[in-house]
């Protein structure tokens, strides 16, 4: 018997697609899972310190976690209109914001590794917890903001304004849909070990898209404070057939995201190949 610690976020599409694999729904015998339920930018720093056999992660941690980790090619979050969003509530241009102060949902968030991408000298940041920023933008601790996950859907009850979606920006530079945050698991495990983990999170994904009302109570339990409108949306933007496999249109995402970000040295070299073995 094989037991691994696994991480994921509470948000809603993580808990929708894990549902299954964690509920004894979807099984390998001889591997058993301990689930670890984290905000994204914890797991990005658990993986970071090798603390996680099996984990949700963002995409800019990837480029420093390659060696030790490959990534899946089911259950990550990628696709098109569901890109971070630069909003304020006093400036209304990604000009007016130069030497301004912007708050970031974690240092190895993709929305962070993004907003590098788009413009290196919007260097005066300060990162806070993703929950946190909207409100950190609204009482003027900070000038505007990246905002990730329900965020997305309530900024604008709150008077803020949208400068920049940053998904967009980069489907417009690339062609490609935006890799957000994956799934990775240790080298170490072993190629067979890791096959089983991704073949039992694919099914788990398909699981879930085949009756998704089965996993409602737990996704509420993890969400307490989204309506269920929030939840259902949350998940409607997140969730994909891209979350069942990555596919060539989804791994070429991914390979030009961190061709870029290397580049661009916002990530460390690697010659190690990223996918699953």
């Amino acid at each position: 018997m094989q037991s691994l610690s696994l991480g994921y976020s509470p948000c809603p599409n993580d808990t929708f697609i894990f549902h299954a694999l964690t509920h004894g729904l979807v099984s390998k015998p001889g591997l058993i899972f301990n689930e670890r339920l984290e905000d994204v930018e914890t797991l990005n720093r658990l993986v970071l310190e090798k603390a996680l056999d099996v984990s949700k992660i963002s995409y800019h941690l990837l480029g420093y976690v390659r060696e030790d980790y490959c990534l899946l090619s089911a259950g990550g979050a990628l696709g098109r209109g569901c890109g971070p969003l630069v909003v304020s509530k006093k400036y209304e241009s990604m000009e007016q914001l130069k030497g301004k102060r912007i708050a970031l949902p974690g240092r190895y968030t993709t929305a962070a590794l993004l907003l590098r991408l788009f413009d290196p000298d919007l260097t005066d940041i300060i990162h806070l917890p993703f929950d946190r920023i909207i409100g950190a933008i609204a009482d003027g601790s900070v000038d505007a903001g990246v905002i990730i996950h329900e965020s997305r859907f309530t900024y604008a009850g709150l008077g803020l304004v949208k400068l920049l979606d940053l998904g967009d920006w980069w489907e417009r530079e690339t062609g490609h849909p935006i890799p957000l945050g994956g799934i990775v698991a240790k080298r170490s495990l072993g190629s067979e070990v890791i096959a089983d983990i991704n073949s039992l999170l694919r099914q788990s994904v398909e699981l879930a898209f085949a009756d998704p009302g089965k996993a409602n109570a737990y996704i509420r339990a993890n969400s307490q404070e989204m309506s269920d409108e929030v939840c259902a949306a949350h998940i409607d933007l997140y969730v994909n057939d891209f979350s069942k496999d990555l596919g060539h249109e989804g791994k070429a995402a991914v390979n030009t995201l961190m061709g870029r970000a290397e580049a661009k040295g916002l990530i460390p070299p690697s010659a190690k190949d990223i996918f699953l073995p």
